[in-house]
């Protein structure tokens, strides 16, 4: 019976992802682990593997299609003595397609019950789910006498948690119910799920009260000269999850001034002693490690935000942001506390280049609990960052100036001044603790020996 193969969720927050390029062609011969395509989420370019062997038969989705729905058909793949004409309307029905309504139609319920997620793997060659045929119960009827179509995860979950599914909207193909709908509705509760027809989908919510409709731009400025530049998957991630974090997290701002003389007079003399190795360590890398132990002294405050709770951390993950052409990455920098400033330059190192060339994995640039923006090499001074959710905070570093300063005995020098912004989660951080942990980063970067202790 002809196989459905649907577009992988490539990382666990894919919704949707531009099938870029196909690397089969319909009569090729597929084995197990080929590369099939080469699909395009909102962060990076991933690589797309066989997990079954057959010929593909169809494909579905032509390659350079954008917003192609994860679980939604993209080929059909034909098994040993199998053609062409094997495959039924309801295998190649295109994505978002409702399949023909027929009772003797296998390859359609097949479809409905195969696995949420897709197999892919990603440039470290993790893999990240399925995408073959799974054996499941038929798709139960609602009260309405309609037929439900969910996932076998989904119907396993609803079952364990007495929910109802037809009291939950799918989110998936076709309206299938999906793992997530599921999860959404027993935290939403029972009036919640109830309504949850009518409930406007969060990016929608969220996007509706930003401005002017594009209409009414595009005739504000259609007397001048212009250019419109499509948004792709990143700047449309960017754009909604920033908007949501200043809607919904109610930031606060802490500012101090860090004197950095001593740390650029030490940074000097290990990197002349680290001359011969190669080893150049830059101000970032001592901002990244004192930020780390600046959490493990200040456990409190090494948390993020998990919807109905907080998660503190053991470790110190710190995420650094990564400017690319398009948009940024924020690689995370995992353990940072327990590695050398060599290593965490090294590494630094190593995931901005991949970062810049769209080829970090998944688990790569997601993740921590505390970020870094540092704006100090273009000239900025000092500005506000916008929390990058679930962490509980950013710090926002400026550049480090000439200013005069008065020293302990009161007479005025010239010192080198950085000013940084500690952006705070107050769900979170409450104030005091947020000062306690912008004083521990502080008291790490003017006294940067002890930070090798």
């Amino acid at each position: 019976m002809p196989t459905q193969i649907l577009m992988p969720a490539l990382s666990p927050t894919m919704e949707e992802g531009t099938l870029a390029k196909w690397l089969k062609s319909e009569g090729d011969t597929v084995s197990a682990g080929d590369l099939l395509a080469e699909i395009e989420t909102d962060k990076a370019t991933m690589e797309f593997e066989a997990v079954d062997e057959g010929v593909l038969g169809r494909i579905l989705v032509p390659e350079g299609t954008e917003g192609v729905k994860v679980n939604s058909p993209i080929a059909v793949l034909l098994a040993e003595g199998e053609s062409a004409g094997d495959i039924s309307d309801a295998d190649a029905a295109p994505p978002d397609t409702p399949a023909p309504d027929s009772h003797a139609a296998p390859a359609a319920a097949s479809a409905e019950t195969a696995p949420a997620q897709g197999y892919g793997r990603g440039p470290s060659g993790a893999e990240t789910g399925g995408n073959g045929p799974a054996s499941a119960p038929a798709p139960a009827a609602g009260a309405d006498g309609k037929r439900l179509f969910a996932t076998p995860l989904a119907r396993r979950i609803a079952a364990d948690k007495g929910l109802d599914l037809a009291t939950v909207t799918g989110s998936g193909p076709r309206g299938r119910i999906v793992k997530a709908d599921v999860e959404a509705a027993l935290a939403a509760g029972p009036t919640a799920v109830a309504a949850a027809p009518q409930k406007q989908p969060a990016a929608a919510a969220a996007a509706a009260p930003s401005g002017p409709s594009t209409e009414q731009v595009l005739k504000m400025y259609a007397d001048r000269e212009t250019e419109e530049i499509a948004l792709d998957g990143m700047r449309r991630t960017i754009a909604q999850r920033l908007t949501e974090a200043k809607q919904t997290i109610p930031h606060f701002y802490l500012r101090r001034d860090i004197l950095l003389d001593p740390l650029l007079e030490f940074r000097g003399k290990i990197n002349g002693q680290l001359a011969a190795r190669g080893v150049k360590l830059s101000v970032n890398d001592f901002i990244i490690k004192a930020c780390a132990l600046a959490l493990q002294e200040v456990p409190a405050a090494n948390a993020v935000w998990a919807g109905d709770r907080i998660l503190r951390l053991k470790p110190s993950d710190v995420a650094v942001a990564v400017a690319i052409e398009g948009g940024l990455f924020t690689p995370v920098l995992r353990d940072a506390h327990l590695k050398s400033l060599g290593t965490l330059s090294d590494e630094m190192k190593d995931l901005a280049q991949r970062a810049r060339d769209r080829k970090l994995a998944p688990h790569e640039y997601q993740g921590g609990s505390f970020a870094i923006s540092n704006l100090g090499m273009f000239g900025v001074d000092n500005f506000d960052a916008v929390i990058n959710p679930p962490h509980g905070a950013i710090l926002a570093v400026g550049a480090g100036t000439a200013r005069p300063v008065v020293s302990h005995d009161g007479d005025i020098a010239a010192a080198t001044v950085m000013s940084v912004t500690l952006s705070v989660d107050h769900r979170v951080i409450d104030g005091a603790l947020g000062a306690e942990l912008l004083n521990a980063i502080k008291t790490n970067l003017e006294s940067p020996m002890a930070m090798l202790a």
